[in-house]
């Protein structure tokens, strides 16, 4: 296997690490999550102002909260 051949498969597996795992946290719209990302990253014309501000200020908390259970269960170990 290739160097770049093996640098695609890690990243694969990673990507399918990270769904597991936030699959476990059914309480963020991931989906939504990244779809926003994308239109920030890639699309910023298309930025509405009053959608960012509600979920800077309504979304933001849930999702930190969420990251901060992430972080705890994660550090906790797999459940038996």
């Amino acid at each position: 296997m290739h160097d770049k051949d093996l640098a695609i498969e890690i990243l694969l597996q990673i990507e399918t690490a990270a769904q597991k795992l936030l699959s476990r946290y059914p309480d963020v719209d991931w989906k939504k999550a990244k779809g926003m990302r994308d239109i920030i990253t890639h699309h910023y014309a298309d930025i509405h102002a009053d959608t960012v501000f509600f979920t800077c200020e309504k979304k933001i908390p849930m999702l930190l909260d969420t990251i901060k259970k992430i972080i705890k269960d994660l550090k906790a170990g797999p459940s038996s």
